[in-house]
């Protein structure tokens, strides 16, 4: 059967076509190298300025154009192909037992100081995040083992402020280690208590102890950059009094409810791992400058509502969250650290008496997937016909953005 998708009637793109080179004039000496990149291949995305191809039926005549994809991984049009492909891999990687979601956010006083130093301060998010859990997990007197994490970092919320935060996809229980967390020589597996992981407070305060520590001795190394009102904080004194505040602050560590299994586990992949700032399906109009977008408000009762920025004040608030080249934003440790994992993979899966569960998990949440973005060469959307002639189209040297 063809899959069809329904293009929503406005795109980021088309707010980049509309507004991109008055925003990039307003706000040129700030954009990083990566967010003009991302400007520029979302505008071009599925454009005549990227080339393509055209199919032609032999029988009907139809002829179909295809232009190629920016694949920018900040691209809400370039997720679902990529999406596929690596929840495929994941599926090899699932055991069966209780997974956990939990969510560790960084407080609103470090917004500033993240903008600047995105690569350093998301870096030491992972870092923290994945420490914690380990050690309190490590604990005799709380689990006494290695789970398996996966981290998926979001610098978003709803109205695209900026919110950076790690989602992560915990094993409930691992396998056994001693004090200095190893696994033992002879490892059995323990599981969590049903429906409980680790203590949520525990966490946060180590979590604060991490990052903070972590901060300290960036600033001490140098690593950390200080421009307009936060140039004062490169002062070491002033840094620590600027930190002192949130070392009695509670930090937001979140513990959702326990996964039902395997299958749900890659069904909540698919919606986090490759999610952008923003879906093109959120965005309402654009009209007189502004752009309108639906959003939902956690703070009341989740309700859905809408809000209107300047098409300059939208780009700005998606730029923000352009990642630096190259930076990794989904990572694994623990059971799932990639220097170990078919190894420790195999012995959880032995003492488990199990074998692997991807068989009967990958190959229907990848045709999900697909039917976002189908591919080509289905046959004549027209007539059906299997009987296809392809054309390759050059790049049209003309300018999208």
């Amino acid at each position: 059967m063809n899959a069809t998708v329904e293009r929503p009637a406005l795109e980021v793109a088309d707010i980049i076509r509309a507004h991109g080179l008055e925003f990039q004039e307003k706000f040129a000496a700030i954009l990083s190298p990566a967010q003009k990149k991302a400007l520029r291949d979302l505008a071009r995305c599925r454009t005549a300025a990227l080339g393509g191809h055209v199919e032609r039926c032999l029988d009907c005549g139809h002829e179909r154009i295809a232009y190629n994809s920016c694949r920018n991984r900040h691209c809400p049009k370039c997720q679902a192909l990529t999406r596929a492909r690596w929840l495929a891999t994941q599926a090899e990687h699932l055991l069966p037992v209780e997974y956990y979601h939990l969510v560790f956010t960084l407080p609103d006083e470090l917004s500033d100081l993240t903008r600047t130093n995105p690569t350093v301060l998301y870096d030491l998010l992972f870092q923290a995040a994945a420490a914690t859990i380990r050690e309190v997990a490590a604990n005799p007197k709380r689990l006494g083992a290695v789970p398996g994490l996966l981290l998926v970092l979001h610098t978003w919320g709803q109205t695209l402020q900026h919110h950076p935060h790690v989602h992560g996809v915990v094993t409930g229980g691992g396998l056994s280690c001693n004090a200095s967390r190893l696994i033992d020589a002879s490892p059995r597996w323990v599981s969590s208590r049903p429906g409980f992981f680790l203590p949520v407070k525990v966490l946060s305060r180590v979590f604060r102890g991490k990052y903070l520590a972590g901060l300290r001795q960036s600033h001490a190394h140098g690593r950390l950059r200080f421009f307009g009102k936060l140039a004062p904080l490169a002062d070491a004194a002033a840094f620590h009094a600027f930190l002192r505040p949130l070392q009695e602050k509670e930090w937001v560590v979140y513990a959702k409810r326990p996964f039902g299994g395997p299958a749900q586990v890659l069904k909540y992949l698919a919606r986090y791992t490759h999610r952008v700032a923003i879906s093109n399906h959120r965005l309402m109009k654009l009209e007189a400058g502004r752009v309108s977008f639906r959003y939902k408000d956690y703070a009341d009762e989740h309700k859905h509502k809408t809000m209107t920025l300047e098409a300059c004040e939208f780009l700005r608030r998606f730029v923000q969250h352009v990642l630096p080249s190259g930076f990794t934003k989904i990572r694994h440790y623990g059971l799932l650290a990639n220097r170990f994992r078919a190894e420790r993979l195999a012995i959880c899966r032995r003492l488990l008496l199990v074998t692997a569960v991807q068989a009967t998990l990958a190959e229907p949440v990848e045709r999900e997937a697909l039917r976002m973005e189908p591919p080509l060469n289905h046959g004549c959307e027209k007539c059906g016909s299997r009987r296809l002639e392809c054309k390759a189209l050059p790049r049209s040297p003309g300018n999208t953005s």
